[in-house]
């Protein structure tokens, strides 16, 4: 069984993020870059399967520049096998990168893609779902729990309601929520072992994938600063202010 593990290059979780001068977009320059956190959760998972005897392979892929090889090694230190660059000129939208993984899809017949829900640059939560649509394949997505036994994959998700699970036939797409696991501390064995792992380099054209853009992106700019709290003498004068001034009861 093969296991293609979709991840991401973002800005790192814990770095202030920062408007351009010109509202153009996030600043980028010089800002540490890491794995989206949810991938990592879900390359865990896919070494965790393989580990646990359910799968012979880990495949990493990505879709960007040069610099989204580190993403891929990040991955392989964690315990993928192998990786595959697809190289874009520009970051591609979550459509692109849908149509891209059914394309690697195509290429490496997986039995499961696992991704994380969403990235956390732009928060779109759609290329799980959407690859699957493309690929007509069951979908699991926000997985909390994944179980594999007798060629399906048993996934507990986590809803508005409580924990909902469901059931559905391999090949499928799952995606990966907070609580599925907590990624393993990455050693130095195996980051001198991830340098030696092979990456795999094709160009979006040869898998004739159009990614040129489809939206439009306006402008991007910071929050205002938050307005400092009043302090009010009494309770009467709380629900006062908060009928009159601020209109919430």
């Amino acid at each position: 069984m093969k296991i293609l593990v979709a991840v991401k290059r973002v800005v790192d979780p814990n770095v202030q993020v920062r408007a351009k001068a010109d509202e153009s977009g996030v600043d980028t320059a010089n800002v540490k870059m890491s794995m989206n956190p949810f991938d990592e959760i879900a390359v865990e998972e896919a070494v965790r399967l393989k580990e646990a005897g359910h799968a012979d392979e880990v495949v990493a892929v990505t879709c960007g520049g040069r610099a989204s090889e580190e993403t891929l090694r990040a991955a392989m230190a964690i315990g993928a096998d192998r990786g595959l660059l697809i190289q874009c000129a520009a970051p591609p939208e979550p459509l692109a990168v849908a149509k891209l993984l059914r394309a690697v899809c195509e290429r490496e017949a997986p039995q499961l893609v696992l991704l994380g829900k969403q990235a956390i640059d732009d928060d779109a939560n759609q290329t799980g779902q959407m690859l699957a649509a493309l690929s007509g394949w069951p979908q699991a997505t926000f997985a909390a729990k994944l179980a594999l036994t007798g060629g399906r994959a048993t996934v507990s998700r986590e809803v508005d309601g409580g924990t909902e699970t469901v059931s559905v036939a391999l090949p499928a797409v799952v995606t990966a929520d907070l609580r599925l696991n907590e990624p393993r501390y990455v050693t130095l064995p195996g980051i001198m072992k991830a340098k030696k792992k092979p990456i795999a380099t094709l160009d979006a054209s040869e898998l004739g994938v159009d990614v040129s853009p489809r939206l439009k992106l306006l402008r991007v700019s910071e929050l205002p600063a938050r307005a400092p709290g009043i302090r009010v003498p009494d309770v009467d004068t709380l629900i006062e202010r908060l009928k009159h001034e601020a209109k919430v009861i």
